[in-house]
């Protein structure tokens, strides 16, 4: 791994601090992951594999351009264990989410799949042997507690099981966001995006193939509004980033919490109950102050993808010194 001289020197320009942009991006930015996640709810009758396979395919089509405007040596990379490791979890995050969405309602599906920040201090203690903060064990088990709350469990789980399977969504996500906060040391935003897209749409192609069914014109909108608002969301997240610190701007991830809910409640008449807003009010407390506390590893994306990057950490710790 770089020495902290050597990554502080491959830095990109310092990001100009403005919280109250950055915050607005990354906002903007999780209306689009409720949007897309909202469409693929809607998407009843498409396959999960044909809905991963869109989503990757459009928006790596969409990023290659950018991707690419400085040549081929932007995508050049040693890391392609960790590359693959990031991009099968993150899928199988997608897709789990994509199957829990259909059969609740979307803000506890949202929720769930992406409350991630709370798996991420149990990874990085037993897998990066890293020291968690007394605090940010006590987060996690408020969020828990919250999980509980909102799978409500009894012998109805077992006959639908979605909320377990968003919860499932949501440890592939903390896998695959603690390797893109490895990767990150060595490999820009851009490039861990690139591979992303690309090995994950090579990945779903065979399932896509396999269920393949022709899709009517409003389930063509809706795939093609998914690989949209998946792709709009990563750059949003990307420029929100280079505007703030993770630190400041992180908490805002959490109104796709809210905007879920909203469009759960107007589309499809979702209204929760007590027990479900107390849990979703305890996951949310839970996420905050693990992501605060918790180091590096549990700042960045709160979804599938995680745009937290080593290097713009440290480029704002060195501004700040």
């Amino acid at each position: 791994m770089e020495t902290l001289a050597a990554t502080t020197a491959a830095l990109p320009p310092q990001p100009a601090s403005n919280p109250v942009l950055g915050a607005t991006l990354l906002t903007i930015a999780f209306l689009a992951v409720a949007i897309m996640s909202a469409f693929g709810k809607a998407a009843t009758h498409v396959s999960t594999g044909v809905i991963v396979f869109f989503q990757n395919a459009i928006s790596l089509q969409l990023f290659l351009p950018w991707v690419l405007r400085g040549g081929i040596s932007g995508v050049k990379t040693h890391r392609w264990g960790m590359h693959i490791v990031r991009a099968v979890t993150g899928l199988l995050s997608q897709a789990l989410m994509f199957l829990a969405v259909k059969r609740m309602p979307l803000m506890n599906a949202v929720l769930l799949a992406n409350s991630a920040p709370l798996f991420i201090p149990v990874l990085s203690w037993a897998w990066l042997r890293q020291r968690v903060l007394g605090i940010v064990w006590v987060s996690v088990l408020v969020g828990f507690a919250g999980i509980v709350l909102i799978l409500h469990p009894n012998a109805a789980i077992l006959r639908n099981p979605a909320a377990l399977i968003a919860t499932a969504a949501a440890a592939f996500s903390a896998v695959a966001l603690v390797t893109v906060n490895q990767l990150s040391s060595t490999d820009s935003t851009e490039r861990i995006l690139f591979y992303y897209f690309l090995i994950s749409s090579l990945a779903s192609l065979p399932f896509a193939v396999r269920a393949w069914k022709a899709p009517t014109m409003h389930e063509w909108l809706l795939l093609a509004g998914i690989g949209f608002f998946m792709a709009v969301s990563q750059l949003l997240i990307i420029l929100a980033y280079r505007h703030a610190s993770a630190e400041r701007i992180a908490p805002f991830n959490y109104s796709v919490v809210v905007f879920s809910g909203l469009i759960g409640w107007l589309v499809w008449h979702n209204t929760p109950g007590l027990l479900a807003l107390a849990g979703v009010a305890l996951v949310t407390l839970g996420g905050i102050l693990s992501t605060k506390f918790g180091g590096p590893n549990a700042r960045g994306h709160f979804g599938w993808i995680g745009h937290w990057n080593m290097r713009h950490h440290l480029s704002f710790r060195e501004s700040s010194q």
